[in-house]
């Protein structure tokens, strides 16, 4: 279920910053200076915009018009760094080869139409380019994991690291 924009406040709030440690979820996702990244499920922002501040260029996926009006706001001065479509990435071709890295935190379990969207997602990646799926453990099993990466996998993604952590699993693959 996607979560509602007038339930974000339990996506941005002081408790969930402070025991997320974003810059390594940056770090662990291969965010670096120089890294144009396309966000899927940017929602109000939580990730946003650090992606901003670390990042030369964020291309914001969201779904929801309520959550764009609180990401805008949110990102403030740092907008000029940002853009933010509203739609579905199983719909929305961001283009060939645009983004360095693929950022999906807690976002990819809501898509719908799973196989539409790893299409758009693939094809978005520049070559040698990383996607950095993370997802909450107490909504996504292992192996609904495992089938996320198969996927992405047999669309020219290689998976370069896993792990699964009390909260939250991750994968890293690379395009081949």
């Amino acid at each position: 279920m996607v979560c509602p924009h007038w339930l974000s406040f339990i996506l941005y709030n002081p408790l969930r910053k402070a025991f997320t440690d974003r810059d390594a979820v940056l770090r662990e996702a291969g965010v670096g200076k120089d890294s144009t990244i396309l966000e899927i499920g940017a929602g109000n922002g939580f990730f946003t915009e650090m992606l901003a501040e670390r990042a030369k260029f964020v291309y914001a996926v969201e779904l929801q018009e309520g959550m764009v009006k609180k990401l805008i706001r949110r990102l403030g001065k740092r907008g000029d760094k940002v853009k933010i479509i509203q739609g579905d990435v199983s719909a929305y071709e961001p283009g060939s080869e645009v983004a360095d890295v693929c950022f999906l935190y807690y976002s990819f379990h809501e898509v719908e139409k799973q196989e539409d969207a790893v299409i758009n997602i693939v094809k978005a990646i520049k070559a040698n380019g990383a996607l950095a799926i993370f997802e909450p453990t107490i909504e996504v099993s292992r192996r609904a994991m495992d089938k996320t990466v198969r996927m992405f996998e047999q669309k020219g993604m290689a998976a370069e690291t896993r792990r699964d952590g009390i909260f939250t699993r991750f994968a890293r693959l690379r395009k081949r």
